[in-house]
């Protein structure tokens, strides 16, 4: 290997990684804050946050190292064009296109982590996410589950629960509310402490001792105050509805045997990823050329301009191909066909003769 492409791929692995660690902080500090407020509201238990921001990072993992990829080779590509040693290398009769080859093969592996991520990791994690999501809700509607301090609703909606204080190593709990609608009469049950048994058929109760009902209908003078040893209530079992696998959690062959519209349209996401990666690594190689009249920045710029462009026109063709307006194979072939020629246009416009040939 000659001495500029160690230099090349040394500084390209690197960054590479120094971009990779930061979009990662960036994105876990986001899915945490999400999660987190989503997870103070109640809709699931703390227990549940961890999985969720594996399952949401590993599921943006492609596009992740599509960035770092795109960042690390646009980036050292643009330090040797702005400390001039670009000008030193091509002064040595070092022709554009023999950047390519290191830059291939730094891409490359990257390029098919990509694709085993795209094609085989995220359908099973997208899998396994839903079948989480789904146990979470059911322990969710499982009102055996008492959170201290939050108020719950059963499934009917004709009952509520609040707890103060629920003591883990012994099956009891404390200070207890309960609301119910029964006939038009409300019911408000108050208690110092109870505990969860089970019955032999496998039904909750929730048995509540020395606590005070009081019962009656909302705006007469008719209420009824009862004094209790022991009350029980029966609480709901939880119920999970069937769940109809969607496209994003089907495995590749899945889809390519039934190619209806929407899987597609989700074959194409999952083969766009790697595509692109690839063809956005090379683009870099004309977009790293520094102008000092347009200053440092313009470079930059043009990067987030056509990594935008390109993945909004990917989600574009998403969308026709879920519509039926194309076949996948065809969406394929328009978007990363036009920016393969575009790639090559961005090649002719900075060294302004055919690829291959070097500087006189």
């Amino acid at each position: 290997m000659r001495l500029y492409q160690r230099a090349l791929l040394k500084e390209m692995t690197t960054t590479s990684g120094i971009a990779l660690g930061v979009l990662s902080a960036i994105l876990l500090v986001t899915l945490s804050v999400r999660i987190l407020g989503t997870a103070a509201l109640g809709e699931f238990d703390v227990s549940a946050v961890v999985p969720f921001i594996s399952f949401g990072y590993l599921r943006l993992l492609p596009i992740l190292l599509s960035l770092a990829l795109f960042a690390g080779v646009l980036l050292t590509l643009a330090r040797f064009w702005q400390d001039s040693e670009m000008v030193i290398w091509f002064g040595a009769g070092l022709p554009p296109m023999a950047w390519a080859k290191p830059i291939m093969r730094f891409a490359v592996p990257i390029t098919l982590i990509i694709a085993g991520l795209s094609l085989v990791v995220i359908p099973w994690v997208s899998r396994q996410k839903a079948d989480y999501e789904s146990y979470v809700t059911q322990q969710k509607q499982d009102t055996t589950r008492l959170t201290p301090g939050v108020f719950a609703e059963t499934s009917q909606g004709n009952r509520v629960y609040f707890v103060e204080n629920i003591k883990e190593d012994n099956p009891s709990v404390g200070n207890i509310f309960i609301q119910s609608e029964q006939n038009g009469r409300i019911g408000i049950v108050i208690a110092t402490h109870g505990k969860v048994e089970v019955m032999p058929n496998g039904d909750h109760f929730l048995v509540l001792q020395q606590g005070r009902r009081y019962e009656g209908t909302p705006g007469n003078a008719d209420y009824r105050v009862m004094e209790f040893n022991h009350y029980g209530f029966r609480l709901d079992p939880a119920q999970l509805a069937q769940r109809v696998p969607q496209s994003r959690e089907l495995s590749t062959p899945a889809l390519l045997r039934n190619p209806t519209s929407v899987n597609q349209s989700e074959l194409v996401w999952r083969m766009g990823y790697p595509v692109s990666a690839l063809i956005l690594a090379l683009f870099a190689i004309p977009l790293s050329v520094y102008n000092p009249r347009v200053g440092r920045s313009f470079n930059i710029l043009m990067a987030a301009l056509i990594y935008t462009l390109y993945n909004n026109v990917m989600g574009l063709s998403q969308t026709w191909v879920s519509r039926g307006l194309m076949s996948a194979w065809s969406s394929q072939l328009l978007v990363h066909g036009v920016a393969f020629a575009a790639l090559a246009a961005a090649f002719w416009w900075r060294y302004g003769r055919p690829l291959g040939r070097g500087t006189r």
